[in-house]
């Protein structure tokens, strides 16, 4: 290997002996003195040894390696910018780190083959949070920055800047933070952000809010004081809004919104927009998260329960738990906003980290819809049969009140599909295929069930406990939800927003919109009525977060409906009685937080204590499991099969949440001991799994 590895040796100097680290200036003397051969690469006269991070991800590499800088590469060879490095015989991109006078390494180091481009684009706040986030989730820096840097555009990169930075002040309208005074602390912490005081808050947004444009008055608070603004959230339905509420509220080109589907040209355009300083405030998907925006003075998160603010690659670092990071490090000012409140974030409120901004009573009270469910005494049709069918009296009566008014109706339906999840009729156990026991399901037009995990046709099916042959719906998705309805009002416009047909907004007329959770469209002045329907299915589900899931999901499409003083209501098809139905029910969801952190702190589970996940085939995962050197109070849980037969075991490890860092230690040091040997049957190491049923 050409280039050194960090090995913590000092070497004697070649040309003086000397074993000090202050050597340092004489050698750059010796080396400028000394005339070269021809052809001979020089070393640069000032700070000769680049420490690079090359683009391996194998955990045993992790790590910087030295490299000499020559002369003619020594004014571009800046820090962060992408070089091309030999390393085991091989020229592989590297990211230079950082530039010395001297190295460690006993020996003589490698050139850089070339640098790339002379683009610095990694700043020193990025590359410390990246390796922050890498420790934090047992993963390596490569992966990290991998996430963080999209792939370069030459052409994007060659463009001339151009666009000078813009003035302090100045945005398009007069700042108001009148949205805000309604939050008990909420002028409070944008005068503490404005002023560059670390203040950390969560946000709890009161229904009916207009969230984006809450978020905008707080980036023109902390930009007018010259100071940068970093803001994600989790789609790009979401991204739309906000990036119409920054024009509105900063003016044009004052802001750049980062996002996965904008084309790797208009994509690295945008990012070094914001890596030279030209905009301070970048919002965007996941990854803008890292974005490199100077003086970082604000950091924000919008609905962090989401899970696709969880990244699905390694690893698997969540939006929060990285923009926690980047606020520590850089002393910036944090918020983690939302309709709902995650375990999580009560944790940090619980904790006095963040403090809670939050309206009061009478305000929420003013703004909610009218919340019914099935089993309230005074709801209509309550002393019915039918009070507790999919579609109760009740929820007839809410929609047809609705679209008499002219208004729409939203039906919020927990899956896509047609009938996505069967079970037998007389036994009611989960129908499953012969073939690799997966769920079968129905789509639209056909008659016949297939396996939703391999596709194979399952006719003739028997149950294999009664030998029944017929099925039963389990849950009905939108698609047979919105023949339902149609059925039973007909004549009325159906709107479905699912899938790969997602409506962002529909005009305020009459309709029946049926939608997935997070599909929902956006109606002016909002919803007459919203029908939640199978509240059973969703609390059902074998998963740790059900109930904190299910009632985010439920205020996000309760928030679009009108105040009860409209006339707005919302039916919930899910049992009063429920602890979840009477959070949403009274919109307390700090509330139910506060339970459900409660009740993981009794049972061992996060986000009370640290947890880690190990997943690979049977072999793998032991093989990791008797690699890895447990951390002292360490609790080992399982193996066990996973639910889908082709993805192996998981076995989960447990640790007291103060010891966090030592248990992703301990699983990184096993990860690289394993990739060193090239160990053949891999494993996946995930620090607080979303799913760990």
């Amino acid at each position: 290997m050409v280039g050194a590895g960090r090995s913590g040796l000092v070497s004697l100097d070649p040309m003086t002996g000397d074993t000090n680290t202050s050597r340092g200036t004489l050698a750059a003397r010796a080396r400028s003195a000394r005339k070269p051969a021809p052809g001979e690469l020089v070393p640069a006269a000032e700070l000769p040894v680049a420490r690079v991070v090359v683009d391996s991800p194998l955990s045993h590499l992790d790590r910087l390696f030295d490299y000499q800088v020559s002369q003619a590469q020594s004014d571009d060879a800046r820090p962060g910018t992408r070089v091309r490095v030999r390393f085991a015989g091989r020229l592989i991109d590297a990211y230079l780190v950082e530039r010395v006078e001297t190295s460690d390494h006993v020996g003589k180091l490698g050139y850089l083959d070339r640098v790339v481009s002379a683009e610095s684009v990694l700043s020193p706040e990025v590359i410390a949070a990246a390796r922050s986030v890498a420790d934090r989730y047992a993963g390596t820096l490569t992966d990290v920055l991998r996430l963080a840097v999209p792939p370069r555009h030459a052409r994007a990169e060659g463009e001339t800047a151009g666009v000078p930075a813009p003035a302090v002040g100045a945005p398009a309208v007069p700042l108001s933070t009148a949205g805000w005074a309604e939050y008990t602390t909420g002028p409070a912490f944008l005068h503490a952000a404005a002023a560059g005081r670390p203040a950390r808050a969560v946000w709890q947004a009161r229904p009916g809010e207009d969230w984006p444009t809450r978020l905008a008055e707080a980036a023109a608070a902390v930009d007018g004081a010259g100071r940068g603004v970093v803001m994600v959230v989790p789609d790009a339905r979401d991204l739309t809004r906000l990036d119409a509420a920054m024009t509105t509220v900063l003016g044009p080109g004052r802001h750049a919104s980062l996002a996965a589907d904008l084309g790797p040209a208009e994509r690295y355009r945008r990012f070094l927009a914001v890596r030279r300083g030209q905009v301070r405030v970048a919002i965007g998907t996941r990854s803008a998260v890292f974005a490199p925006v100077r003086d970082l003075g604000l950091i924000a998160v919008f609905d962090d329960g989401d899970d696709l603010l969880a990244e699905p690659r390694s690893p698997y670092p969540h939006v929060r738990e990285v923009a926690m990071i980047r606020s520590a490090q850089a002393k910036s000012a944090l918020m983690i906003g939302g309709f709902a409140r995650t375990a999580e974030a009560q944790l940090l409120v619980e904790s006095g980290w963040a403090h809670p901004i939050e309206a009061p009573r009478a305000v929420i009270r003013a703004a909610a819809p009218r919340i019914e469910a099935a089993g309230d005494d005074y709801a209509r049709g309550a002393d019915s049969a039918a009070a507790h069918a999919r579609l109760t009296p009740a929820a007839f009566d809410a929609a047809r009140k609705s679209l008499a008014a002219g208004l729409p109706v939203l039906v919020q339906v927990p899956r896509r599909g047609y009938l996505p999840s069967l079970a037998c009729a007389t036994c009611r156990r989960p129908a499953r295929c012969r073939h690799c026991h997966g769920p079968l399901g129905l789509v639209r037009g056909s008659d016949t069930a297939s396996c939703r995990w391999c596709g194979a046709i399952a006719a003739p099916w028997s149950c294999p406990a009664c030998a029944a042959t017929a099925f039963r719906a389990v849950v009905s998705g939108a698609g047979r939800t919105a023949e339902e309805l149609g059925r039973a009002f007909a004549g009325v416009r159906l709107v479905t927003s699912a899938g790969d047909q997602i409506h962002p907004t529909l005009p305020s007329e009459p309709a029946l919109v049926v939608a997935t959770p997070g599909a929902e469209p956006v109606v002016s002045g909002g919803y007459g009525a919203a029908l939640l329907l199978d509240g059973g299915a969703l609390l059902g589900r074998a998963d740790l977060r059900a109930a904190e899931e299910t009632l985010r999901r439920w205020m996000a499409a309760a928030t679009l409906v009108r105040p009860a003083g409209e006339g707005g209501r919302v039916v919930v098809g899910a049992d009063s009685g429920l602890a979840t139905v009477q959070a949403l029910v009274r919109w307390d969801a700090a509330g139910h937080a506060a339970e459900e952190l409660a009740a993981r702190r009794e049972l061992g589970f996060p986000p009370a204590v640290a947890m880690a996940a190990v997943e690979g085939s049977a072999g793998g995962v032991a093989a990791f499991l008797e690699e890895l050197e447990m951390p002292e109070g360490a609790e080992l849980l399982g193996p066990v099969a996973l639910e889908h037969p082709e993805s192996g075991e998981r076995a989960l490890i447990r640790i007291e949440l103060p010891r966090q860092r030592e248990l992703a230690a301990a699983l990184h040091t096993a990860s690289a001991a394993r990739s060193a040997r090239k160990d053949p049957e891999p494993a996946r190491v995930r620090m607080d799994p979303l799913a760990m049923f």
